[in-house]
């Protein structure tokens, strides 16, 4: 990606929009999530998804959240690992006991979804099971 893409602005506001984006893509990779992948986790298109990771637009703190969300991260850690925090980066929560006993039990615990999308997921969960063969 050339730094034409970008915001015709080079000030230190744009460097951290541009930072930001360059964070959440090489998480995204990393998470090996597409762009299409990663909108359906977080409610917001794909196109928005790439003009964030392009620094062509500064997402909202709800975005923000649902973007940190679906990377397996705290907003604040989002926001610090691309220098938009002062303050010190926090300790990644320790990891909840499996409560849930089957796919769509951790669906359903998941305090993250809202029910809208607890219901989305279930129908393509199912869809997919459904749909399967047996395994061996």
């Amino acid at each position: 990606m050339s730094t034409g893409e970008r915001a015709a602005d080079t000030g230190p506001w744009a460097e951290q929009v541009n930072a930001l984006g360059d964070f959440i893509r090489a998480q995204r990779q990393l998470a090996n999530l597409s762009l299409r992948e990663m909108a359906s986790l977080t409610s917001v298109s794909n196109a928005y998804l790439s003009q964030v990771e392009r620094g062509l637009h500064q997402p909202s703190l709800k975005v923000l959240r649902s973007i940190a969300d679906a990377l397996s991260l705290s907003t604040e850690q989002l926001l610090s690992e691309a220098g938009w925090s002062t303050a010190e980066p926090t300790a990644p929560a320790p990891e909840p006991e499996p409560a849930a006993t089957g796919t769509e039990d951790a669906i359903r615990a998941d305090p993250r979804l809202s029910d809208d999308q607890k219901a989305a997921l279930l129908g393509v969960l199912r869809s997919f099971v459904e749909g399967a063969s047996p395994a061996r």
